[in-house]
């Protein structure tokens, strides 16, 4: 694997990983008095500017017209599933689940029911290994689950 290569695959998941952490710790941490749809806008002002901001590391070589023609209905779909997303995770963290069980929980279960898509849609491939790692998450959310 040549080094950009290794250096972007593995720069791209540490980024993931990373930012997930952060996500939960800041919305376990957005107090629960404030109104979750201004606490929302607020948020997403603050990642428009973030991400307008990126154009100078990322620009659009063809101009920002020719991008726009570019998209589909995917990135409407996207805007749809992280409000979900973000309204979904500061009603749990108001309701009380514990900051550990309800981003594994979440995380296992959605991965769990993309499981199919990426066989069937994308023709993603799995192994003996993998489907026993499945098991194991499976058995993982039993036990996070246990009654003590």
């Amino acid at each position: 694997m040549q080094l950009k290569k290794m250096f972007l695959f593995y720069f791209s998941i540490t980024l993931a990983i990373c930012s997930s952490a952060l996500y939960h710790f800041s919305a376990k941490s957005t107090p629960s008095n404030v109104n979750f749809t201004i606490s929302l806008i607020v948020t997403y002002a603050a990642a428009l500017v973030i991400t307008a901001l990126t154009i100078f590391f990322f620009p659009a070589k063809n101009g920002l017209a020719f991008e726009l023609k570019q998209l589909n209905w995917a990135s409407f779909l996207l805007a749809i599933a992280i409000v979900g997303i973000e309204f979904g995770f500061l009603l749990v963290y108001r309701s009380g689940w514990n900051l550990g069980i309800a981003a594994v929980l979440t995380n296992v279960v959605a991965s769990l029911i993309l499981l199919p898509v990426a066989i069937f849609l994308f023709k993603d491939k799995i192994s003996w290994v993998n489907i026993v790692g499945i098991f194991v998450c499976l058995a993982g959310l039993v036990m996070l689950n246990w009654k003590r």
